[in-house]
C-alpha cells in the first residue's frame, strides 16, 4: 500500500481580518413629559419676578461670608450624614448672631435694634451673600455693623468651631468675610441684586488667606470708631481684581502679622504706596 504525502503550502497573500462589529450602545427608553411640566423648565424658577422690570438703586453695606475648606469637608466619607449637620447647626448660629448683636434692648414682645436687618440673604454653597439697605444709615452705623461682621468671624473661631467639632468630624475651621458699601441694583421684583460692591465683597473675603478685610473708601472708621478697637486693624495698600491695582484695605493686624513674607509682600504701607502708581502690583 503506498503512502500519499501532501505538502500543504502556506498562501503568501494576506488574509483579511474578520470584521469586528462594535457594540452599540442601547438606547435607553424616551420618557414622555407632560408638556405642563416641560414648559415649566424657565427662568421663572429663580423666583427673580419680572425681568424686564426697570432696575431700581440703592445703597448697600455688602458682606461675603465663606466657609474656608467647605469642599475639602463634602469630599469626606459619608459626607451626606455630616452636610445636613452642620448647615442647620452653623446657619441657625449665624442668623441668631446677626440678631443678637443688631438688638439694643427686648421691650416685651417687640426688640429695639440699632439697625435694620439686612434686605437680602443669600445661600451660595459655601458660604453667604449678606445686604443691608444703607440709604437711612449714618456713617457711624454702617462703621459699628463692620466691627459687628468683624466679631461674628472672631466668634466663630472661638465659639462656634470648638463647639461643633465636638460632634461633627472636621468641620470648616475659619469663617472668612469681606465687606464693601456701594450702588447695587434690582434684578426683577427685587428679589436679587448686582452691583459692583458685591463683587469686591467677594474678592475681600479671599484676600491672601486673611479673615477680614474692607476697603477704606466708605468705611471712616478713625472717626467713628474707638482708638483701641482701631488698633485691631491695618491699613494696606493692595492691588485688587476688578477693583484697582492700588486700593486701600484694612485687615486684622494679627493675622498680617503672621502671613508669610512672600504673601507680605503683595502688601504696601501707606508710606511706601505711590497713588496710581503701586510699587508692584499684584492681583488677587
Amino acid at each position: 500500500m503506498k503512502r500519499v504525502i501532501v505538502h500543504r503550502r502556506r498562501s503568501s497573500r494576506p488574509v483579511a481580518p474578520k470584521t469586528v462589529r462594535a457594540a452599540v450602545p442601547a438606547v435607553p427608553a424616551l420618557r414622555i413629559m407632560n408638556t405642563a411640566d416641560f414648559k415649566s423648565f424657565n427662568p421663572g424658577m429663580l423666583n427673580l419676578g419680572d425681568l424686564a422690570l426697570p432696575s431700581q438703586e440703592r445703597e448697600a453695606v455688602t458682606a461675603v461670608f465663606d466657609l474656608t475648606g467647605f469642599t475639602t469637608f463634602c469630599n469626606q466619607v459619608d459626607a451626606y450624614l455630616a452636610i445636613p449637620r452642620f448647615l442647620k447647626s452653623f446657619l441657625e448660629w449665624f442668623f441668631v448672631s446677626i440678631r443678637q448683636r443688631l438688638t439694643t434692648e427686648t421691650r416685651g414682645e417687640r426688640t429695639a435694634v440699632w439697625a435694620e436687618l439686612p434686605m437680602k440673604v443669600k445661600f451660595m454653597g459655601d458660604g453667604l451673600l449678606i445686604l443691608w439697605n444703607a440709604q437711612r444709615m449714618t456713617e457711624a452705623q454702617i462703621c459699628r455693623l463692620t466691627l459687628m461682621l468683624y466679631d461674628i468671624c472672631r466668634a466663630y473661631r472661638t465659639e462656634f468651631f470648638p463647639r461643633i467639632q465636638e460632634t461633627i468630624d472636621r468641620p470648616p475651621r475659619v469663617l472668612r468675610c469681606g465687606v464693601a458699601r456701594g450702588k447695587v441694583f434690582t434684578v426683577g421684583n427685587g428679589n436679587d441684586f448686582v452691583g459692583h460692591c458685591i463683587n469686591n465683597a467677594s474678592r475681600l473675603s479671599h484676600l491672601y488667606g486673611l479673615s477680614f478685610a474692607f476697603p477704606n473708601r466708605g468705611f471712616p472708621v478713625r472717626n467713628y470708631v474707638a482708638e483701641d478697637y482701631v488698633k485691631l486693624f491695618v491699613p494696606k495698600y493692595v492691588a485688587v481684581r476688578g477693583v484697582g491695582d492700588n486700593e486701600l484695605v484694612w485687615v486684622v493686624q494679627r493675622e498680617f502679622d503672621a502671613l508669610p513674607p512672600a504673601d507680605k509682600a503683595n502688601f504696601r504701607n501707606l508710606e511706601n504706596a505711590i497713588p496710581g502708581n503701586p510699587a508692584r502690583p499684584v492681583v488677587v
